[in-house]
């Protein structure tokens, strides 16, 4: 036995100064010494409870299931009944198997309602972060359940995971002000060290979801330093945990129309690791998804949601996916799906029936689509949040519109941005100010314009191109429409490049004060394309086309030769999406009547779609080919960029360095600078041509 390990209580308080340190393979070093020697169900608790950060599942489901025997042998029922629900959390947050851990949890419970009122009951009650829970009314009467326990026997950590599920509960089910009043109180708890670390984290998440859920960045952004400086989340705090605030926080940056830092804070995300927890990772996969659905890169969010999509986090953007496909039907399964799920979670029934409302009037079903607006209405007026509000009129205004009542939908969409009052939601106004210019463009020519150039403006100042539904009408009115893609503002510890062809068609290479020339070449050409238009994916044929366009037509012919087609073909994909959405039904109804066997079953047939479905798509989202006539191509494109890359790099290695590490090549390529990427590079306002 190591030295001064001579107890249970010399050992835990060994593990909880270390990692009071920050030396989590130390707290766990001390406790797999203490163990190897000793039978001690407590100490098995608080080891795997540290073996999880370390992606130690396997490890730390044997410790649980160990503890769990050694407590029922001992007739120390309530402390298996803890451990019971610890394996269940495991199993569903850390593992992501929801058959198992759904199992679990159940006999958790059913243990301790035996008991006589005791701590453990308060913590079983709460045995997740609160974002785990699907309906807001369970979660709020298990948080009433825990806040009770934690103030009747003293525990400060048990209050905190109390307050901050509580405060979330009330924020879904629409109760903002109260909710968020309690979740400030839980913050001011755990950063001032009333909590446990893995209690603080734990409410972190959810006070950092009802800030998502009501689009509080501000609210955020106070509690964010304070947090650092506690070192729960930042560069020095718990990965996991910041993990989950990065993804959060970069998804609420998108919806006030925050994109530049967004991207920065989701690329390092996407860059993350693959493992982790299930719930980490589907929270990373969430947020990326909702950044590229925006982005319009749809083949690419579906890849990042299969096999998330069984969770409301994953459900919703999954619905708003294929509704931008313009699948209207799956689009309205998956939200009424979700809109079961969700109970009284009036937040995010709001997003759902938003939904809704626009794939059927997708469908044509004005009827349905009447239905769930005034649903939609009821449910926002409840939340009285200036911003859902607003979404509920918009969808109000589109069904007025489809009934050919043009007068309701004006007034439904002034009234909206009445109800907006100075709420910071740029891409709601765009959205509302568009549809406005819409509808007045056959009435009154002036209003039209007003709120065009209004909606443009918007667009401009967030970068973001006008949906192509109303480019249309702006061209119409005579409103120019915002040019993307030009010129960024570079911020001041980051060098500007510019790369432009001269009149003697050589190429100038500018960076700081220094500058030299190149002579042209396909490759120069290549990556001024890319340049030109950062972020944007070109096809390798594509680039030849317009790198050397005397070579159009045979670039064309290319095209279309030496391609047996994709993995899975359009129809196919479409009828695994539909299957998928099917045993979704399934496995659900299963989990309700208890039927886990079924669940499980039907679980692994899931999977097995989801693989496949994976399996046809490449890097990016895009379908696989079963051979490809474009690798010849590939192959050329992309040794004649790494060939100008290399030029550049002579001369200048920094240059050469930040774009070798900011330029993509494949099939598909481009310019997309990564997050600290020290130079940015620009073409000049020149045709580049042959």
């Amino acid at each position: 036995m190591a030295a001064g390990l001579s107890t249970a209580g010399d050992a835990r308080a060994q593990a909880r100064e270390a990692f009071r340190r920050g030396d989590l393979p130390g707290a766990v070093g001390v406790l797999r010494s203490y163990l190897e020697e000793n039978s001690d169900p407590e100490a098995r608790l608080d080891l795997a409870r540290l073996l999880l950060p370390l992606g130690a599942y396997d490890e730390a489901r044997e410790q649980l299931e160990t503890a769990f025997r050694e407590f029922t042998d001992a007739a120390a029922t309530r402390r298996a009944a803890l451990a019971a629900s610890h394996i269940g959390s495991l199993y569903l947050s850390w593992i992501g198997n929801r058959v198992a851990g759904r199992a679990w949890l159940a006999r958790a419970w059913r243990m301790i309602e035996q008991e006589e009122p005791c701590l453990e009951r308060g913590w079983i009650a709460t045995w997740d972060v609160g974002c785990q829970y699907e309906d807001p009314d369970d979660l709020g009467r298990r948080a009433e359940i825990a806040l009770e326990t934690a103030r009747s026997f003293g525990d400060p950590s048990l209050e905190v995971k109390a307050l901050a599920d509580g405060g979330l509960a009330m924020v879904e089910a629409g109760e903002i002000k109260s909710g968020m009043d309690r979740l400030d109180e839980a913050m001011t708890l755990v950063t001032s060290g009333h909590a446990d670390p893995f209690t603080g984290g734990q409410a972190t998440c959810s006070f950092f979801v009802a800030c998502w859920c009501t689009g509080d960045l501000a609210r955020l952004e106070a509690w964010c330093e304070p947090l650092r400086q506690r070192g729960l989340i930042g560069e020095q705090g718990i990965p996991i945990l910041t993990t989950h605030c990065d993804a959060v926080y970069g998804t609420l940056l998108c919806d006030v129309g925050r994109f530049g830092e967004a991207e920065s804070v989701l690329t390092r995300l996407e860059q993350s690791p693959e493992h982790g927890p299930a719930a980490i990772r589907l929270r990373r996969s969430w947020a990326l998804a909702e950044l590229r659905i925006r982005q319009g890169r749809l083949t690419e969010a579906e890849q990042l949601l299969l096999g998330f999509d069984d969770e409301i986090e994953g459900l919703i953007p999954m619905a708003r996916l294929h509704l931008a496909r313009g699948d209207y039907e799956l689009a309205a399964g998956a939200a009424r799906r979700g809109l079961r799920l969700i109970g009284s979670d009036r937040v995010r029934a709001v997003q759902l029936l938003a939904v809704l409302v626009e794939a059927e009037l997708g469908r044509e079903d004005l009827g349905s689509a009447r239905e769930a607006a005034t649903e939609l209405r009821s449910r926002a007026a409840a939340t009285r949040s200036p911003a859902l509000l607003a979404e509920a009129r918009f969808a109000s205004a589109c069904v007025h519109a489809a009934s050919g009542d043009t007068e309701e939908a004006i007034a439904d969409l002034d009234n909206a941005l009445q109800d907006l009052g100075d709420t910071d939601v740029p891409l709601l106004r765009a959205k509302l100010r568009l549809e406005l210019a819409r509808l007045h463009a056959g009435r009154d020519r002036g209003a039209a314009v007003v709120e065009a150039r209004a909606a443009a403006a918007l667009h401009a100042r967030l970068q973001l191109p006008i949906p192509r539904e109303y480019a249309d009408v702006l061209r119409a009115l005579g409103v120019e429409l915002p040019e993307i893609g030009g010129k960024a503002d570079i911020p001041e510890n980051v060098a500007e490049a510019v790369l432009s062809l001269r009149k003697d068609s050589s190429w100038l290479v500018a960076l700081g004060g220094t500058s030299f020339r190149l002579r042209d070449t396909k490759g120069l050409r290549y990556l001024a394309n890319l340049i030109d238009h950062p972020g944007v994916e070109r096809h390798v044929f594509d680039l030849v086309e317009l790198a050397d366009p005397a070579d159009a037509d045979g670039a064309a012919v290319r095209q279309t030769l030496g391609d047996a087609g994709p993995l899975i073909d359009a129809e196919a994909k479409a009828a695994y999406r539909r299957r998928i959405e099917q045993l979704r039904e399934e496995v659900h109804e299963a989990e309700t009547f208890g039927r886990f066997d079924k669940a499980a079953e039907l679980q692994r047939e899931l999977e097995a779609i989801v693989h496949r479905l994976a399996s046809a798509l490449g890097l990016g989202g895009r379908d696989r080919r079963a051979a490809s006539a474009a690798e010849r191509a590939r192959l050329n494109v992309t040794r004649a960029i790494r060939a100008a890359i290399a030029r550049i790099a002579q001369w200048d290695e920094q240059a050469g360095r930040a774009l070798d590490q900011d330029i993509s090549t494949g099939c598909f390529c481009s310019y997309e600078p990564k997050h600290g990427s020290r130079v940015r590079w620009r073409t000049e306002r020149i045709a580049v041509a042959a």
